[in-house]
């Protein structure tokens, strides 16, 4: 009879907890279309959520300070004239937000430092190529300036934004409706689920496929898959019973999955979310009122179920903060931006310590802003590990002059003369409150000089 019943781990007491309501985005009308993608994206300076649109579509970005109710005046990102389905921030620049829409267009935004002060509608690139509407946005996790877009034509398309150009087009290998698609760590593959019901694993360069699964569930609803630790795929789908499984696969042993777990009988997607640095994959069911949580790890059954965040409004959309933008000294492991019909609520996930000294164990050193590779090496096949950067001071927002080579490489765009005008409107826009805050701090000093001679 063995002594040890419960299986140590230091992420067994994890425990979510939403902010007070005074920390929540209130009044915001979350878009009410009926595509499985998160809705929501955030990095550690705004908070980015698709709205309701008359006319088009739009996404509202909000400084992450900007909390409390919204005015319902508040400017949007609103060039798309087809409902919003997909948006995602940029990795390696925090200003630069990409958005997927049924218009069959991909746009580049620049969001001006301190939040929108108008309406913003002219991107600063706008990429076509797709001939349905695109749903699925995913920039690469290492090299600048390359994006991925998969779209309702079957079509995954790789963009090196800088140029304006598709690069890679991937049109031959999926016979149907693409799920889900996304990157391992260092962007040498990609993962795509389909409506076929084939797990595909490509080389995003070639274009060809590496590996493939049929069937990772037996099911016939969207099945979503994520790369996690090792180069293993984990993936979420429904058993013929239309139970929610979760599945983890090796893809060089694609026979057999490494664990299956039934979940429950719901029928909301469940969207995976991998941390890297420690193992665990929350996955939150689009429609739920939950967050489940579990630990990858190397030794059977691979897959442990730890805990589970409950409430009791369902969700629309879901946002995860990457892991600079944490609290470190609170032992924040993750948080997410939880979308309900008329707010955005963070939820905060964080493993209990007394100490309030930065925790080494907690926080290895994790994905940093500083790309590896530019898009144009990345594609003639230089290969990007991700750039390491440690949490033990709280991460340090980059300089300016990094900011300006983005710019510069922005403005590199085919259309040349229209990204201009579209780029310097953003700058003139901050240039011109800049000024306006001046003039309102010299005009306070002077009543305030005035006030002191009077007195004298």
């Amino acid at each position: 009879m063995s002594r040890k019943v419960v299986r140590s781990s230091k992420f067994r007491h994890v425990f979510g907890q939403a902010v007070k309501a005074d920390q929540c985005y209130d009044d915001i009308r979350i878009s009410q279309m009926t595509w499985d993608s998160n809705f929501c994206s955030v990095n550690p300076k705004f908070v980015a959520m698709i709205v309701d649109a008359s006319g088009g579509g739009a996404f509202m970005v909000l400084p992450l300070s900007k909390t409390g109710r919204i005015d319902m005046s508040y400017p949007t990102v609103c060039g798309h004239t087809g409902p919003v389905l997909d948006i995602e921030f940029c990795p390696h620049n925090d200003n630069i937000i990409a958005s997927g829409s049924e218009d069959c267009s991909v746009m580049i935004w620049e969001i001006p430092e301190g939040g929108l002060t108008s309406p913003l509608t002219d991107p600063v690139v706008k990429l076509e190529g797709h001939s349905k509407r695109v749903g699925i946005l995913s920039w690469h996790p290492t090299a600048h300036n390359v994006l991925m877009s998969a779209g309702c034509d079957n079509v995954v398309i790789l963009w090196n934004v800088a140029r304006g150009d598709a690069v890679v087009r991937i049109d031959t290998v999926h016979t149907d409706l693409i799920y889900s698609a996304c990157w391992n760590r260092d962007g040498s593959w990609i993962l795509t689920s389909c409506k076929d019901k084939t797990l595909r694993v490509l080389d995003p360069r070639k274009g060809t496929v590496l590996y493939e699964k049929e069937k990772p569930h037996e099911g016939s609803r969207p099945v979503r898959a994520v790369f996690v630790s090792d180069g293993k795929i984990l993936s979420t789908g429904f058993s013929r019973m239309s139970e929610r499984q979760v599945a983890l696969w090796d893809p060089k042993n694609f026979g057999e999955a490494l664990t299956l777990q039934e979940l429950d009988t719901s029928s909301g997607v469940l969207l995976p979310f991998f941390d890297p640095d420690t193992g665990v994959v929350y996955l939150c069911g689009k429609g739920d009122s939950s967050i489940r949580y579990f630990e990858v790890t190397d030794e059977a059954p691979y897959v442990h179920y730890l805990s589970m965040y409950s409430s009791k409004e369902s969700q629309k959309g879901m946002g995860y903060m990457p892991k600079r933008g944490l609290e470190v000294n609170k032992c924040e492991i993750a948080r997410f931006y939880k979308l309900h019909e008329r707010k955005c609520e963070p939820i905060v996930m964080t493993v209990p310590r007394k100490s309030d000294l930065f925790q080494e164990d907690l926080y290895p050193d994790t994905v940093g802003p500083e790309p590896s590779a530019e898009a144009d090496e990345w594609f003639e096949g230089k290969e990007a590990p991700p750039n390491l950067i440690s949490l033990k001071d709280g991460f340090v927002a980059t300089t300016k002059a990094k900011e300006f080579k983005v710019h510069k490489s922005l403005l590199k765009t085919t259309t040349a003369s229209a990204g201009n005008q579209h780029d310097s409107s953003g700058e003139v826009q901050s240039l011109r409150k800049e000024v306006k805050d001046l003039k309102e701090a010299l005009e306070e000093l002077t009543t305030r000089v005035k006030e002191l001679e009077s007195k004298h």
